[in-house]
Parts: C-alpha cells; sequence; structure tokens
C-alpha cells in the first residue's frame, strides 16, 4: 500500500508543459558572444603587439653597438664569452650557493664559442667575396695572442670614433678584424645571420639560444628594455612592456634583487633561488612547524572569513532551546 502511495505521488512527465529548444542554435549564439567578448577586451587590455629584436633590426638601428659587440665575441671578451656553464668552461664564472657550484653541476649542456659561432662560421658558411676568404685564413693563422691583440685595438679604436660608427675608426693595426666585422655587419642587415644563428645544423629553426646570447651582449637590446621598464631594477621580471601589469605573483622572487645583499652581490641568481627554495619548503611545511601552524587559531583570521557560519552556530542553541 505504501509503495503504491509513493508511486502515485510521483509527478507525471507529460504534466509539464513542453517548448522546442534549438542547441545548435543556442551554441552558436553563445559561441558569437564569447568571441566578441573576449576580441573586444583583448583590444582593450591586451599588451602592445611590440615588433620582436632581431639581429636585422638591431645592426640596422645600431651598426655600432653591433659591430662593437662582434669584436668582443670574436676576441672572447663578451659576457656569454665568460659566462661559464652552460655555455662554457669559464674558470671561476659558475655562481655557487655558499660551497657548492649549483651552476656547475649540470655542466656544458650547450656549447657556445663565441668567436666561432656568431662570427667565423656564419661568416665561412656563406658565399663571400676574396676579400673575406682571405681574412678568415688570416684570422685562422694567426696565434691566440695576435688574435686578441688585433680585437683589442680595434674595440679601444671603435670606443674613440665620433658615435662608434665603424666607417670614422682611425688608421690601425687591427688584422683581419674589420673586414670580417664589416662583411658580418652587412650579412646581420641582409637577415640572413638570423637564420644562420638559428639553425645550428638543425632543419627546423626554432631554436633562438644564439641569437638572444648575441642580442644580449650588445646594449642595443638593454636600452629598449630599460625604456619600457623591464630593467632588472625595474621590476622587470614582473612587468609587461609598457605600463601593462604583468605577472605580479612574481613579486616575491623579484623582490630580492631589489635590496641587500642580493643586489651586489654577483650570486644574486643562486641566493635568491636557494631563498625562495627554503620558503618554499618552509611554506609545505606549516602544518608540522610548532608555533607557526598556530598562527591561524590565536589570529583567528578564519572566524572573520567563515563569519556567516559561525553567526548560524552561536544562534543555533538558543533558537532550539526557544522551540523546547
Amino acid at each position: 500500500m505504501g509503495l503504491r502511495s509513493r508511486k502515485a505521488a510521483l509527478p507525471d512527465p507529460a504534466a509539464f508543459p513542453a517548448r522546442p529548444y534549438d542547441l545548435v542554435k543556442e551554441f552558436t549564439i553563445a559561441l558569437g558572444v564569447v568571441a566578441l567578448l573576449t576580441a573586444g577586451l583583448a583590444a582593450v587590455f591586451s599588451s602592445p603587439d611590440v615588433k620582436p629584436v632581431t639581429l636585422a633590426s638591431w645592426s640596422r638601428a645600431a651598426g655600432g653597438d653591433f659591430t662593437a659587440t662582434a669584436v668582443a665575441e670574436l676576441g672572447g671578451t663578451s659576457a656569454t664569452a665568460g659566462y661559464g656553464p652552460p655555455y662554457n668552461h669559464t674558470p671561476g664564472a659558475a655562481q655557487k650557493l655558499g660551497p657548492v657550484g649549483l651552476q656547475s653541476a649540470a655542466g656544458v649542456r650547450i656549447p657556445v664559442d663565441t668567436a666561432n659561432d656568431f662570427v667565423l662560421r656564419p661568416l665561412a658558411d656563406t658565399p663571400e667575396p676574396p676579400g673575406v676568404r682571405v681574412a678568415l685564413a688570416a684570422w685562422a693563422a694567426a696565434p691566440a695572442s695576435r688574435q686578441q691583440a688585433w680585437t683589442k685595438a680595434y674595440s679601444d679604436a671603435l670606443a674613440k670614433s665620433p658615435g662608434g660608427d665603424p666607417a670614422k675608426v682611425a688608421n690601425g693595426d687591427y688584422g683581419p678584424v674589420p673586414v670580417l666585422t664589416s662583411r658580418l655587419l652587412d650579412l646581420a642587415r641582409s637577415g640572413a645571420l638570423d637564420g644562420e644563428l638559428q639553425a645550428g645544423g638543425n632543419f627546423y629553426q626554432t631554436d633562438y639560444t644564439r641569437p638572444l646570447l648575441f642580442l644580449s651582449d650588445g646594449s642595443y637590446l638593454e636600452s629598449l628594455a630599460r625604456a619600457e621598464h623591464l630593467g632588472g631594477d625595474q621590476w622587470g621580471m614582473m612587468n609587461e612592456t609598457g605600463n601593462y601589469p604583468g605577472q605580479a605573483w612574481l613579486w616575491l622572487y623579484t623582490f630580492w634583487y631589489q635590496i641587500e645583499p642580493f643586489k651586489s652581490s654577483g650570486n644574486a641568481d643562486a641566493l635568491v633561488w636557494g631563498l625562495m627554495a627554503l620558503l618554499s619548503l618552509g611554506l609545505m611545511l606549516v602544518p608540522f612547524i610548532p608555533g607557526v601552524r598556530s598562527i591561524p587559531r590565536w589570529t583567528r583570521v578564519h572566524r572573520l572569513i567563515w563569519r556567516s557560519y559561525y553567526r548560524e552556530q552561536e544562534a543555533a542553541p538558543g533558537a532550539r532551546k526557544s522551540e523546547g
């Protein structure tokens, strides 16, 4: 009897009104609205579409800086040439965390020889005039001491020339360096050098490591970054180009680079990495650290967040008492 009454109490689906529903139409409208909203919000709030900086754009905009950087790469005096792992085996260049050389632990995984990779090989791999081939042969035949003397003399002369213009460098004993760097500048301005450094013997040109290293050794890329407030002392890690907000969650990582002793330390990257690892470990272990794990209970912030729940709990006993 009870089972029959329960079945009788169930509503009859046929008793409810029905209307046609076009799922495809609904999906199409929703898709169109979302697409319009996405395009509109992206146009108003997205980051500016800044053109990429390439070796070609750099050499055309600042030929003197490009030439000076090429000389430093050729002479092995650039930042990349002395960076250490993972690019080369420069003694004492690796950053350390105390006695532990974190940078050296993984070793040289992306070997970079700045003279060969950035200057000599691109020139040797492209059809060159006879004068360039003679310059390459003269460079290869000279001892290392002679090569360094040439690059140092030409680098000093470039620094003294008006505006750093290679065409206004005073006469001197620079060996084949002016011919090599002049041809490399022409190669960069044509756009061929970007492809040469990206290829690296691979079919797909997707490895931008070497072009980026070459760019970072000059002052042109840094000047563009600082103009957009992207320098290291401008909290650049968490900024986007222009005045647009970036990844605000990176502030804790970037903060340490703005204060001492990290700000002036040659081991800043290793020290900040170690500190962030320690803070992350501490955050993971909060439930197990005596005193720290009790802070929420002492501050009672949770009661403020869940105040509606606690109000209901405090009111419940009085309500039951009045009902009784």
